[in-house]
């Protein structure tokens, strides 16, 4: 079956060492990196054969992936970074190409070997740090823009250092040959941003019209890999190119959409990616060289972790930021093993140099996801060690939060209750690590904090200990647990409205005696069931009966063992029996032209009139010598039962019934 055949061993042998990370508590691309060092051509065994077309289909998820964070991506989400991607970026190449120099004296190489190991070490994977922060959750945060922004400088450098390095000895050629580059690269940015902002949706609108899903997608496939494919021809990367076409269609009303549909093909694809480059590694190689292995994987990751942390803390980003930029792009990238089949082709390095930084890049991409994952650790510890700076803070009242809410997490949920308080006139501040969310908050006049709930520093900025409630608005337990003890050890006795994810968490919570929680699935479903009923003409009090007995219903089947739930269930249930209800007085009432006291409704019924609207004229509370009129709104209160004996006794003798309007709770 050849190439199907190689396939199929992947996938497989990926699942279940993907099955064995899980189980570890690791991330997956190790295991499929593993399932390729298990298929490699250098572990005997099972092989997978046709290893060239693997790579040429790790190619494809290369650009699929690109397409999707370009899709995820709008250009305004990289202009907090731009000085640091466009400045930095260079600056950091130079300094890693110095870096080079540095670890080619140790090891007694020649200054043009140097120089190309500084430009293969200088590039990062884009790929496994995007998967990596996908991950761990980190994708949108401002220190994932800042490494995202100089991935792709670093993937426009390709291009120079492919025409350059091969001529080390000829400058002046090189040189020449960069400018068409350099133009090439500049007209297709504009063509793409000027023809394909336009282009792009129009055909999208165009397709979506056919209402054919299957079209939908392979247009979508289509275009990320056809603009790919026109930005190689051009001289660029294939997976840049793929980027910028999702950027661009990000903008249509079909980018959403776009990024759903694409997301189960590139993780296939990608995780042929992943076990191409375990196919790379050499197990004998690996050991021969391991001493020198070693030596290069330590100087390259402290020397460019600490590299990127300097260029990122020069652009001052402060706090997390720079641990984390420098924690994540330490490994040698997927390009660098273009570059290194270049220099191996024209004779500018050696075979024994191709194959130490194919390995020492394959062991930096493992490492890659363990090392990013200490960024809070090594965060905490540095808090110890050093004076705490500033945290990021906006349109904090000058004279500071006091019996204010704090609200966790600057979401759709955290946005929505901002924006109530803030109508209200209620003192709250809002705590987000999203830098998108962050700007949104600002514009929007929020008090606003960056910063991660889950760190005492961030909540002793945003004074929990004098707030007055706590809104937890984070559907993850973990981080949702953590924000509520920190916050407790603050403020024992804040009050906590949090979000349940699963019912099954009901219990930790419990445990931290917060008990108002919102499940929002549930509450999703009542609604819908409202509308439903609605939509089919069942009366209001009908609606609100049948699904305050769906709620009831929930909490004592799924909640049975939890006394607060069931105190809930008992309160919503009393609600549902003394309810407010709106009546229209029809001219067929016998209430029509009679006072309330003469009607003795309360001694008849034992429900009680608590407002009467006439002419959009309230007036609440009305005395026993009010008159009732045609087209009044009667407010009343009880029991099921006695309102069905007022509706029973004063509208329907008549032959009709009331008309219940409206409930307000």
């Amino acid at each position: 079956m050849g190439i199907a055949t190689d396939i199929i061993l992947l996938v497989v042998t990926a699942f279940f060492c993907g099955l064995l990370m899980q189980r570890l508590h690791q991330p997956l691309i190790l295991g499929y990196i593993f399932a390729g060092v298990i298929l490699g051509p250098y572990t005997g065994g099972l092989t997978v054969t046709e290893v060239h077309d693997i790579e040429l289909l790790a190619e494809i998820g290369v650009g699929l992936l690109l397409f999707a964070l370009g899709l995820e991506f709008s250009h305004k989400d990289l202009k907090p970074v731009k000085w640091v991607a466009l400045i930095g970026t260079p600056l950091q190449i130079v300094l890693t190409l110095t870096l080079g120099l540095g670890v080619g004296s140790i090891m007694g190489w020649e200054i043009k070997t140097s120089l190309w190991f500084g430009a293969m070490i200088s590039l990062s994977s884009t790929m496994v740090i995007l998967k990596t922060l996908m991950n761990q959750g980190w994708l949108g945060t401002l220190s994932s823009k800042v490494m995202i922004g100089m991935l792709i400088v670093q993937d426009l450098a390709v291009v120079p250092m492919m025409i350059l390095l091969p001529l080390l000895n000829d400058p002046a050629a090189g040189m020449a040959q960069l400018g068409p580059a350099a133009a090439k690269a500049v007209a297709f940015l504009v063509a793409m941003f000027v023809v394909g902002t336009k282009l792009m949706p129009w055909l999208m609108r165009h397709i979506a019209k056919l209402g054919s899903r299957e079209l939908f997608l392979l247009s979508i496939v289509a275009i990320g890999l056809g603009v790919g494919y026109l930005t190689y021809l051009v001289g660029l990367s294939f997976a840049f190119g793929a980027f910028i076409a999702g950027m661009v269609l990000t903008e249509s009303d079909y980018g959403h959409q776009a990024l759903s549909d694409i997301i189960p093909l590139r993780d296939i694809f990608g995780l042929l990616f992943f076990a191409s480059v375990g196919m790379l590694l050499d197990p004998q190689f690996l050991v021969d060289h391991i001493g020198i292995i070693i030596s290069l994987v330590l100087l390259v990751s402290l020397g460019k972790g600490f590299i990127f942390s300097l260029v990122t803390w020069l652009f001052r980003y402060r706090n997390v930021i720079p641990i984390a930029v420098g924690l994540g792009l330490f490994q040698i990238g997927e390009f660098s093993f273009v570059l290194a089949r270049i220099g191996l082709s024209t004779e500018s390095i050696t075979t024994e140099l191709y194959n130490l930084v194919l390995t020492t890049a394959v062991i930096t991409m493992i490492l890659t996801p363990i090392i990013s994952s200490q960024t809070t650790r090594l965060y905490n510890l540095k808090k110890r060690w050093v004076q705490k700076e500033p945290l990021e803070s906006m349109n904090i009242p000058e004279d500071g939060l006091n019996h204010h809410v704090v609200i966790a997490g600057g979401g759709r949920v955290g946005q929505q209750i901002a924006m109530t308080l803030h109508r209200l006139g209620q003192p709250f501040v809002l705590i987000e690590l999203d830098q998108r969310r962050i700007e949104q908050a600002k514009d929007a006049g929020f008090a606003v904090i960056y910063g991660d709930a889950g760190q005492e520093v961030v909540l002793e900025a945003a004074s929990i200990g004098s707030a007055g409630l706590l809104v937890v608005t984070i559907p993850g337990i973990v981080v949702s647990q953590n924000i509520v003890v920190h916050a407790q050890r603050f403020n024992p006795k804040i009050e906590v409205v949090a979000r349940l994810s699963d019912p099954e968490f009901f219990n930790v919570f419990e445990e931290l005696d917060v008990t108002d929680l919102v499940y929002p699935e549930l509450e999703a479903g009542l609604e819908m069931a409202r509308q439903v009923l609605l939509a089919l003409h069942v009366p209001v009090t009908e609606i609100h009966r049948q699904t305050e007995t769906l709620r009831q219903e929930y909490f004592t089947s799924s909640m049975s063992q939890s006394k607060p739930y069931q105190t809930l269930s008992q309160f919503r249930s009393a609600e549902q029996q003394f309810d407010l209800e709106w009546v229209n007085l029809h001219q067929t009432s016998s209430l029509r032209n009679v006072s309330i006291g003469a009607s003795e409704i309360r001694k008849k019924t034992g429900v009680s009139v608590v407002g009467v609207l006439r002419e959009d004229i309230l007036e609440p509370n009305p005395g026993p010598q009010f008159l009732l009129q045609e087209n009044d709104l009667i407010a009343i209160i009880g029991s099921g039962e006695a309102r069905e004996r007022f509706h029973q006794l004063f509208f329907a003798e008549k032959g009709k019934e009331a008309s219940p309007v409206a409930i307000a709770q």
